[in-house]
């Protein structure tokens, strides 16, 4: 059973957004590495680069059609314990 195109391309713009915030976790974890070390003149390049991957970022979550929203579960009681005589 194929998928229609719709769903392969939506599904690898995921895929790609996922991919981003990979890079984007990392980017930050070294630009706090950097900062933390007084590397300022690193960092700030550094600092180009993750916004220029946020950028990206926003631009495809904006082109991701909205998601449905989840249904909560069901509620369910716990019965109140019976005290014993």
């Amino acid at each position: 059973m194929t998928e229609p195109a719709d769903l392969r391309s939506a599904a690898a713009k995921h895929r790609e957004l996922a991919t981003i915030a990979t890079r984007l976790d990392d980017l930050r974890a070294q630009y706090d590495v950097l900062m933390n070390a007084f590397k300022f003149d690193e960092a700030r390049r550094l600092h180009a680069r993750i916004e220029a991957a946020e950028r990206e970022h926003r631009q495809l979550a904006a082109s991701l059609p909205a998601l449905p929203p989840a249904s909560s579960p069901a509620p369910y009681r716990v019965s109140a314990r019976r005290r014993r005589r």
